[in-house]
Formats: structure tokens, C-alpha cells, sequence
């Protein structure tokens, strides 16, 4: 494997979570814990993403985001990355295409919250993705209904599965749900708090 690329090798089972972490918070850390914990994976990698093309605000250096996601995200099983970077990609069905290409043998599984959902729709090439791993959807806090009834969970209705671990033994297209006690914290929050600087 590539230097400064993770370790993984054929039959593990990778959750994949991916976002600006600008900053990284405990609802990140929550929702990890929780996809570790009830999809059984052997690992989760935080994919740190270089920017956001749906945002317009770009995010604070991928240094600093990263410093911080390790700050508070201690854990053994997670590995905080900054592949996307080293990749060369910028939308995420080029990181998870290449990422299948690199590791063979490895099932990767989508995590994501259940606002991520609700625009999933606007995503580039979303109906790849979900073609591409199973994907699970984390309860998040007013969110539930709209996930539920977004254009992504209608079009793949027939796809969606009861239970998160099952995840770890489907291939594509799969998705599930996942109710969890919530965590309200955001990203945008903590920085109009000012809780993080820059």
C-alpha cells in the first residue's frame, strides 16, 4: 500500500464517512461509534474532504481540520485521513471508485447523517453511489421524516434493508436507516458559537 495510506486487507469490513469536519464534532464521533457498533466494522475512515462544491464557504485548512477530528475522535478503529487529497478526487464516487480499486477484497460501506440524505439527490452521480457500497443513514435530529421521503430513499425504496448490520454482508444497492439516540451538535453551530477559530 501506498505510504500514508491506511491499512486494510481483503474481508475487512470499512465504514466511510466523509465530509469538510470544519469542525469535527461529538456528533461525528457519536454517529462513528454507533456505525462501529451496530454494522460491526472492523474500521471507520474519516475522509477529510479537501472542500464542499454544495457549500459555498470554504473550510478552514485541511491541517487544522484534521489536527482537530484526531483531538477528539481517539479511537483505534478510526483513521482520520486526508485521502481525497492524496487521491486526486473531488466527488465521492471517484474516492470510493478508487478506493475499491486500491483495497480488493475490502466492503466499504457509505455512513452518513440523515441531513445528507434529504439533499442526497444533488449529489454528483448519487444513483452510482448507491450502486457502488451500501450506504447507511444515521438518525439525525430533524431530519427523520425528511430522509425518509427524500428523492434518494424513494428512488432506492426497494433497496432499503430493516437492520445496519446486515450492511456488512450486502453488496450494492443496499441501505438502511439507522434510529439512534441523537446528537445535536453541527459544524455550522460551533462555528457561529466561535467556539473554533481559525
Amino acid at each position: 500500500m501506498r505510504a500514508g495510506f491506511p491499512i486494510a486487507t481483503k474481508g475487512m469490513v470499512i465504514g466511510l464517512l466523509g465530509g469538510s469536519f470544519d469542525p469535527a464534532h461529538e456528533g461525528h464521533v457519536h454517529l462513528t461509534r454507533e456505525a462501529i457498533a451496530r454494522m460491526g466494522l472492523d474500521k471507520v475512515w474519516w475522509l477529510v474532504t479537501p472542500g464542499n462544491p454544495l457549500k459555498a464557504r470554504q473550510p478552514a485548512p485541511m491541517a487544522e481540520r484534521i489536527a482537530r477530528a484526531r483531538l477528539v475522535m481517539p479511537d483505534p478503529k478510526v483513521e482520520i485521513t486526508d485521502l481525497e487529497s492524496r487521491l486526486g478526487t473531488r466527488s465521492t464516487i471517484d474516492t470510493i471508485t478508487k478506493l475499491k480499486a486500491l483495497y480488493p477484497g475490502v466492503h466499504f460501506v457509505w455512513l452518513m447523517g440523515a441531513d445528507n440524505l434529504v439533499q442526497f439527490h444533488k449529489w454528483n452521480r448519487w444513483r452510482d453511489i448507491l450502486r457502488a457500497v451500501p450506504v447507511g443513514v444515521f438518525a439525525r435530529p430533524g431530519s427523520g421524516v425528511a430522509a425518509r421521503s427524500s428523492v434518494a430513499a424513494r428512488a432506492f425504496r426497494v433497496h432499503q434493508v430493516d437492520r445496519g448490520e446486515t450492511l456488512r454482508d450486502k453488496p450494492a444497492p443496499a441501505w438502511c436507516f439507522v434510529n439512534m439516540p441523537m446528537n445535536k451538535a453541527s459544524s455550522s453551530a460551533i462555528r457561529a458559537r466561535g467556539d473554533w477559530k481559525r
